[in-house]
């Protein structure tokens, strides 16, 4: 009896589904399994996918547990290359192995990217939401040529130079990551060579600018990872300013501590039960505070860390406050958004930062909250996508403010169906108000101010966190 190899993928079952229906013209099974055969060694082995696990990080299941690992990845060796796929799994290169996910086993890399060999250059992910047949592809650099992945696919015409691919960057290079707009002036991509830096911006004239990062030094590999980049020295890294080169961490760490999971190692394993039940999104404790800017940006706030909610492809992970804000510390009461700047609500104090590339705070501040929104206590507060309004909750009070309007006055006060909210936001789906592990929506604040019961509950846990 003829019999496939089993390299047959999921998508190519779909493809083959009308073949079959004719099978007749073929002459039989045998001409429809050999017919099978023939289209799926056409194909590479799909990337393995995986999803954000409960330590905030993303992995698969142990998909070669029935076999000798093939090489440890808790050696003081480090990785050649780190990239995250299209999927927000994150994949480390070593000579001819590929570890996937944050405890993977070793694999070898010609057998789940096709066409390439190991010890490979470079990697990343490229963002770019303005060109989408682009977005979300994945470069991987070997010597003087690139190849480009999607899907778990080789895509056609690679690989190909990186002259060619990527005009102005050198051969052999040391590392590369992605760089989004907002946090970078433009989208582009940081290329490492050495102690030169290649600054490759498609849009911008010239495309590809050269800096010297001193401080920084040569990076091994590079990654971005939660709106955060890192630049990898053999076992060790460090946290950097993707614009200035600017080195972000007292000291270096260890990748077996936060990347990787390695016995008796990690940051987080002397945490007390109350510090986990924080920084762990699953945990059905309640938030201080919910917020989501005009670009999508949407963050989770408790205890004196916060979580990013929208950015499910680059992991979950929990951060101290001045992670992100530099001067923040301590739990926030309410947190909203309007004409680039983030209003951070603790107590009767109100701090401002800018929005821009990186969080600037806002000369001036703190002012208290009277002075700067004419309102006294808030429970939650919230502005809805290009609207000037805020909207003040306390107990069951709604109150609106006029942002554009100088000086501040509160207005308008309605009395609401839900009282003692724990946070509230708006964003292009709706309104959101939170009550320890539930939320209410509402289609806007018409129907909010108007509602005489409340709404169906959801699970907060469930609905924003993948749980």
């Amino acid at each position: 009896m003829f019999r496939c190899p089993p390299s047959l993928v999921l998508t190519l079952i779909l493809r083959l589904t009308f073949i079959l229906l004719h099978s007749s013209r073929m002459g039989g099974p045998l001409a429809v399994s050999i017919l099978i055969c023939l289209l799926t060694s056409s194909v590479g082995y799909p990337l393995i996918k995986g999803k954000p696990d409960d330590k905030h990080f993303n992995h698969v299941k142990n998909t070669t547990s029935k076999t000798p690992e093939l090489a440890p990845h808790c050696t003081a060796d480090g990785f050649g290359a780190i990239m995250l796929d299209d999927k927000g799994v994150m994949h480390f290169f070593r000579d001819e192995y590929v570890w996937t996910g944050f405890h993977g086993l070793a694999q070898l890399i010609n057998e789940t990217w096709v066409g390439l060999d190991g010890p490979v250059d470079a990697a990343f992910r490229v963002h770019s939401k303005e060109q989408p047949l682009a977005h979300q592809r994945m470069y991987v650099f070997k010597g003087s040529q690139v190849w480009s992945f999607f899907e778990g696919r080789l895509l056609v015409g690679f690989p190909r130079n990186i002259s060619l691919e990527f005009p102005g960057v050198p051969d052999n290079l040391d590392a590369a990551v992605e760089c989004h707009l907002g946090e970078c002036k433009t989208e582009s991509v940081i290329f490492f060579k050495d102690d030169t830096v290649y600054i490759y911006s498609p849009r911008e004239v010239p495309a590809v600018k050269i800096r010297h990062w001193t401080a920084l030094g040569p990076c091994s590999a590079a990654v971005r990872w939660m709106e955060k980049y890192f630049c990898f020295k053999g076992v060790n890294f460090t946290r950097f300013n993707p614009v200035t080169g600017e080195v972000l961490s007292p000291k270096l760490l260890d990748t077996r501590d936060y990347f990787v999971r390695c016995a008796g190692r990690g940051h987080g394993s002397k945490q007390n039960y109350s510090h986990s039940s924080i920084i762990n999104r699953c945990s059905g404790q309640s938030f201080e505070a919910f917020t989501s800017d005009d670009k999508g940006r949407t963050y989770a706030f408790r205890g004196g860390w916060y979580i990013r909610v929208d950015s499910v492809k680059d992991g979950w992970h929990a951060w101290p406050l001045n992670h992100t804000w530099r001067t923040l510390h301590g739990q926030v009461d309410a947190v909203f958004n309007w004409e680039n700047r983030m209003y951070f609500i603790q107590g009767s104090q109100v701090i401002t930062y800018v929005t821009d590339q990186l969080y600037i705070p806002v000369l001036g501040y703190p002012k208290s909250v009277h002075e700067e929104l004419g309102v006294t206590g808030i429970d939650a507060a919230f502005t809805c996508p290009s609207s000037s309004k805020l909207y003040v909750i306390k107990g069951n009070t709604l109150t609106m403010v006029d942002l554009v309007q100088s000086p501040r006055v509160a207005r308008d006060n309605k009395t609401i169906a839900i009282s003692q909210v724990d946070s509230a936001m708006c964003n292009e789906h709706g309104i959101y108000l939170f009550q320890g592990p539930h939320y209410y929506w509402y289609k806007d604040v018409a129907e909010l101010e108007a509602a005489t019961e409340l709404p169906k509950v959801g699970i907060v846990t469930t609905q924003f966190f993948d749980c």
